[in-house]
Order: C-alpha cells, then sequence, then structure tokens
C-alpha cells in the first residue's frame, strides 16, 4: 500500500505500542520505520540513490527525500548520490564541496516484499534496542543481589528468568548440592555482565565470596549502615566459610552484631547457603594476631611471620593439630584464603627439632670457620649470632656480653672472621672472572664478590644484563597460578636480597647506562605535597 494512503497517525501509534510492550524509547522505534521506509524506497528509485524518510513526531506524516552532496570532480563516483561543482550550480546557487541538495520525491507503493523487508528491519532495530537496554540496566547491578526466576537446565547451566532477558547461572557458581526446578525462584550475585554479539550476557552466582558478604549486608543494618565493616570473606561453598570483620564503633561487638538474638542473622544466611557453616571472625590490622583468629576454633600456642615472603609459620599444640588443619584441610585453606597469607603449621615438638637442628648447624658453621670447640660455638648462637657478618662486623662490645669473653678474645674472634670473609670473597671474585664477568658488573656499588659470581652462574655478566633483570628474578618472589601462591627463586635470594632492594638496583644501573634520566625519578612537587598532607593527616 502507499505510505500515504494509510493513516497518518498510525505509525506513531505503532511505535507507541511497540515502545510500551518492549519498554523501549518510541523514537527508537520511529527511527527504525524510518529506516525500513527508506529501504524500501531505494529498492523503488534504485539502490545507488540516497533516500531518506523523516516521521513528523506530531503528525505521523512521512517525507521521502534524495540527498546529493556535491564533491571533487576526481572523486565522483556514485553519480546517483553525488554530483560536481558545475553540474550542482543547475540546483543551487554558489556551490561548494561537501555541500547537499535535497529535494522531496513520492512516496512508494509498498509492496509485499517490500512490507516484509521493513517489518524485519524494524524488529531487528527494536531486538537491539531491547539489549542496549538490558546492558545499561544491569552493568550498574554488577556486585548485587537479584531475585531469579528458574527457566530451564543447560547443560548443567541454569538458565533464569530477568524480565526481561535472561540470564546465567554457571554450573560452576551453583553451590554443589543444590538442585532446581522451572518455576523455583533464588537468590544470584551479579557477577559480570558482557556485551557480545548475541546481546548481553549476564552471568550470576551463588559461590562467589561476595554473595555471603552481600547477604550479611541485606541482614545485618550495621553493615548497611557502615558501622561495620567485612574484610574479608573466604567460602569452601555449601561446606563451610569465614568472614571477618571490624567494628568502627566501640559499642558495638562486630561478631555479635553480625550473628544476632540467638543466632537469627547468621542463621538466615546459612539457610541461603543451603546449610553452609559459617565462622565469624574479629579482624584485625595485626596479621599474626589475625591469623590466630582465623585458625579459630584451634587454639595457636606461637606466631612467627615472614611479611616479605607472605609466608606465615603457626605453631600448635599436638592435640590441636588435626583441628587447625580441619577435615581435608578446610580450616587451614580457608584461613589462607582469608589473611591472604601462606600458612604452615606445625606442632610444637616439631618446632623444636626444627630450632636444635638450626642451633645445631649454626655451631657447626662457627667451629669449621672460625677455629672454636664446640662449647664456644654454641655460646655464640645461644648469644644470636647466625651469621660469620654478624661476627665480623658487629660493635666489640656485644660481644662482651658473652661468659668468658675478654677484649682480646674478641678481637681475635672478629680477625678471624673478617680473614675468613675475605679469603671467600676473594675466591668469588676469582670464580666469577673465570666465568665472564666484566668489571662494570663486579665494581657496580651494592654487588659482593659472591652476588657476582651467582649473577655471573645465571648469565648476568655485564652491567646491561643486570640492568634488563626483573626485580623478582634477583629477590624472588610468589605467583598466584591456580588459586595456589607459588615460589618464584631469586639469584640472589639467598643473599637477603630485599625486592625493594633489587628494584633500587636495577634503577641504579640503568641511570648509570644512560637508559633512565634521573630527574625522572624524583617525585614532582605535586606527590611531595600529597605525601606531605598524608603524613600531616596520620600524626593528627
Amino acid at each position: 500500500m502507499s505510505i500515504t494512503s494509510a493513516n497518518q497517525l498510525e505509525l506513531l501509534q505503532t511505535a507507541e505500542a511497540v515502545a510500551r510492550e518492549k519498554m523501549i524509547d518510541p523514537s527508537l522505534v520511529i527511527e527504525a520505520m524510518e529506516e525500513s521506509l527508506a529501504r524500501a524506497a531505494k529498492s523503488r528509485y534504485g539502490a545507488e540513490m540516497d533516500i531518506r524518510v523523516d516521521i513528523d513526531r506530531k503528525t505521523g506524516r512521512a517525507t521521502f527525500t534524495r540527498v546529493r552532496t556535491v564533491v571533487e570532480d576526481e572523486e565522483l563516483e556514485n553519480y546517483q548520490a553525488e554530483f560536481t561543482v558545475e553540474q550542482a550550480k543547475q540546483y543551487m546557487s554558489d556551490p561548494k564541496v561537501g555541500d547537499t541538495f535535497v529535494e522531496e520525491v513520492p512516496p512508494v507503493e509498498m509492496g509485499r516484499i517490500a512490507a516484509q523487508s521493513a517489518k524485519q528491519v524494524i524488529l531487528q532495530k527494536v531486538r537491539e534496542a531491547e539489549r542496549d537496554k538490558q546492558f545499561e540496566e544491569y552493568k550498574d547491578k554488577v556486585g548485587t543481589i537479584i531475585n531469579v526466576l528458574v527457566k530451564r537446565e543447560e547443560y548443567g547451566n541454569v538458565i533464569v528468568d530477568l524480565n526481561p532477558g535472561e540470564g546465567v547461572l554457571r554450573r560452576n557458581e551453583k553451590i554443589g548440592r543444590e538442585s532446581y526446578r522451572n518455576g523455583d525462584r533464588i537468590r544470584c550475585y551479579i557477577k559480570d555482565v558482557r556485551r557480545e554479539q548475541r546481546g548481553p550476557q549476564i552471568f550470576l552466582s551463588r559461590t562467589a565470596p561476595e554473595f555471603m558478604a552481600e547477604l550479611f549486608k541485606m541482614e545485618v543494618p550495621e553493615i548497611y549502615d557502615g558501622i561495620i565493616e567485612i574484610k574479608a570473606v573466604a567460602r569452601d561453598p555449601g561446606s563451610r566459610a569465614k568472614i571477618a570483620v571490624i567494628s568502627y564503633d566501640n559499642s558495638i561487638d562486630p561478631v555479635g552484631a553480625c550473628v544476632g538474638m540467638r543466632g537469627s542473622r547468621v542463621q538466615a544466611v546459612v539457610n541461603e547457603l543451603q546449610g553452609e557453616k559459617i565462622d565469624i571472625i574479629p579482624w584485625n590490622e595485626d596479621q599474626p594476631t589475625f591469623l590466630v583468629n582465623a585458625l579459630q576454633p584451634a587454639e595457636v600456642s606461637k606466631v612467627v611471620l615472614d611479611e616479605e615472603a607472605g609466608k606465615i609459620e603457626v605453631v600448635v599444640p599436638e592435640e590441636q593439630l588435626s583441628l587447625a588443619i580441619g577435615r581435608r584441610g578446610q580450616n587451614v585453606r580457608l584461613a589462607s584464603q582469608l589473611t591472604n597469607l601462606d600458612i604452615d603449621i606445625m606442632t610444637e615438638e616439631e618446632e623444636s627439632a626444627r630450632r636444635q637442628a638450626e642451633f645445631e648447624q649454626r655451631t657447626k658453621l662457627f667451629m669449621d670457620t672460625l677455629d672454636l670447640d664446640e662449647f664456644f660455638a654454641q655460646l655464640l648462637v645461644s648469644e644470636g649470632f647466625t651469621n660469620l657478618e654478624e661476627v665480623a662486623y658487629v660493635e666489640v662490645s656485644e660481644l662482651l656480653v658473652i661468659d668468658g669473653v675478654d677484649e682480646s678474645t674478641a678481637t681475635e674472634l672478629q680477625m678471624r672472621a673478617r680473614d675468613y670473609l675475605e679469603a671467600q670473597a676473594a675466591k668469588a671474585l676469582e670464580s666469577a672472572r673465570a666465568l665472564g664477568a666484566e668489571d662494570s658488573l663486579i665494581e657496580f656499588d651494592g654487588l659482593s664478590p659472591q652476588m657476582v659470581e651467582a649473577l655471573a652462574k645465571d648469565g648476568v655478566k655485564t652491567l646491561e644484563d643486570f640492568a634488563t633483570c626483573a626485580d623478582w628474578e634477583l629477590a624472588g618472589g610468589w605467583t598466584t597460578v591456580d588459586g595456589e601462591r607459588v615460589k618464584d627463586d631469586g639469584v640472589l635470594e639467598p643473599f637477603d636480597l630485599s625486592l625493594q632492594e633489587a628494584q633500587d638496583m636495577i634503577m641504579t644501573a640503568r641511570v648509570l647506562l644512560g637508559w633512565v634520566d634521573p630527574a625522572d625519578l624524583e617525585p614532582d612537587a605535586e606527590e611531595l605535597g600529597d605525601e606531605e598532607a598524608a603524613s600531616e593527616e596520620a600524626e593528627a
């Protein structure tokens, strides 16, 4: 039919009806109609023509126009949609390149094929508008909980109705023993929203630690109000979880508030998570104290923290070992996730045996290198000396506190230690040169001969080689692989080189080589001002 023969208001009424049904902007539907009518017109007048349609938003009248653009002579390609300056002079006064000439053309008759094509365009545009609306609606809801209706299950993944649209609860995001039927209403955490070719994909989860945190926020008003903060969550979904909380009001107990009267608040969360047992733990800035809390209900005798390695040793009584480790290592694994530390648990007997082995090893070191008898070497170890450097370069007064050591004995001890260290350094230097280490590396400030030897053995023989190293390659570090922390050994790690020291040395080498401008390393005035302000704030 002809567009002119139709009720002009019918277009607007149709657009409003579709927009209302799909809950999208009516202007988007009208734009789709304009595009579909323009496509139909092109099939009538010619595909090369630039035909445009404009539907009046008040009257519904559709105006068909042909647009031609003025181009340079040599750029003229499409004779139906473009013309030169000379050709344009027939229609326009003083035409310039880039100008357009618009003329109205008669409306087209909408045949069956054209009408079908127009319908497809409109449907496609409406679908795109729906997808955009759904993406915009849910992208800001990431990190929140929603109630959804189960529609069906596909290959273990649960498809839920979001009205409009669908969400996916993947197999690995379901709590293990949960099963759902069509029509079940469940709570899910919106984990991710992605814009994909087939439309927005909304990924849900019931196993995410954040899901538990959001459930507590819903059940505990103090968390919602910010009086209590959830600092960390670790879960073994469907089995057990640990949650660390802190209160910013001294009058409110964070653990008690989360548990609720007769356990009502925590029980509501437990019921939602299918009986998952929850340990609520008070958070503490002091990591060893926090870890002791995290290992509850086990009792801890001693904690030794290695901050640089992110590792902690925990000593427990023999009868508490199985409780601290937990069933299949669950308790210690959750405590490790909660504190973000590697935890090594040992009994008091094992720790005692290790300390005895270290004592014997250090005693033998002093006996072999300083030519001491066993009793005297044990005295040095008992006073806290662990290596030759400490003996060689410590203040004499610290040696004089040892029973039976006078000034001459202390001086003799230091001379023997220094002689041995110098001999070892000379030997290491000779070995490094034999391996091909160059003077630029040997003379670099901060590297001992033993360090240079270790670097040369690893293929680092010049200052240029050293400057290309990464800090972790020198000092070692930790990498998380599949959720497990894996140790990366550093070439200079045996020499107790920290990551910060490694970074400083590498940057110094790059400056010496001219790779880095020293001025680039200096903090600007604004940064210094921020640091000073932060310092003053902390002091206040």
